[in-house]
């Protein structure tokens, strides 16, 4: 990666990437240093094939991430610029990998949008998670009035973009905006043991349902199912659906290489 002024810190540990935002203060801001970063991991990650699942998680106990540094508006020339500059929803929602959000205290704003573009949520017991940006006259922008909406439907979604407010941990998984609550002391190991889970499956497949699932919600019912049936006919010419098959006539753990 190039180098620049470290925001995220990388580490593997077996087939597992953790990406650690270190916050410049307990607010865990978003700058342009840190998408750059999480840019550059996106491009990365699609050549690197012993990376199976990516999890992003935040310094200390208090943020995850709340809102970005700087004040995105199109209402000046380089508008459109900033936008793309601390756009980091949209790089992360790029993987191929699977991503898991390990929401280690509050997400707010962008910070929210960051953990609706990962594929899984996993969620400290004391986090509190909001989109508060109507409240400063503003509306989200990287990605929250249509990722929530499709995650949680669209009246929980317009209940919580119109008034701003607040929802604790329970109540974010009570709505299905996150798939597990857990006491902040067994946040990573959780997510590592799922992230583990996942990066046990064959990484192909894990792709095409990952992109199934992902293009199929923008398509009509028949385009999706014609989108699966093509990704799970692709699967039939890999190496690892024929050891997938030899693994269970052999009754073994199957050892994908992804390809």
């Amino acid at each position: 990666m190039a180098k620049m002024r470290k925001r995220v810190l990388f580490r593997k540990k077996d087939s597992v990437l953790i990406a650690a935002i270190s916050g410049q203060n307990s607010r865990n801001i978003i700058d342009a240093p840190m998408v750059e970063q999480f840019t550059d991991l996106r491009n990365q990650m699609g050549r690197d094939h012993h990376v199976r699942v990516i999890i992003i998680t935040g310094a200390g106990r208090e943020s995850f991430l709340r809102g970005v540094d700087g004040e995105p508006s199109r209402q000046s020339p380089k508008g459109s610029e900033l936008l793309g500059r601390l756009s980091i929803a949209s790089v992360v929602s790029q993987l191929e990998q699977p991503a898991i959000a390990a929401i280690n205290g509050d997400a707010f704003g962008e910070g929210l949008e960051l953990a609706l573009a990962c594929d899984l949520r996993i969620c400290a017991e004391h986090a509190r998670l909001a989109m508060p940006q109507i409240q400063y006259g503003k509306i989200p922008w990287d990605g929250g009035t249509q990722r929530l909406s499709r995650l949680v439907g669209r009246g929980k979604a317009l209940e919580l973009i119109l008034t701003g407010d607040m929802v604790d941990a329970q109540e974010a998984y009570r709505i299905g905006l996150v798939n597990q609550v857990i006491p902040y002391t067994q946040l990573m190991e959780t997510a590592m043991d799922v992230a583990r889970k996942i990066a046990s499956r064959a990484p192909i497949a894990l792709k095409y349902a990952k992109e199934a699932v992902h293009k199929g919600m923008d398509m009509t019912l028949e385009q999706g199912l014609r989108l699966e049936a093509d990704l799970y006919l692709l699967l039939q010419t890999t190496r690892d659906r024929k050891e997938g098959i030899r693994a269970f006539q052999e009754k073994r753990t199957p050892q994908f290489e992804g390809r």
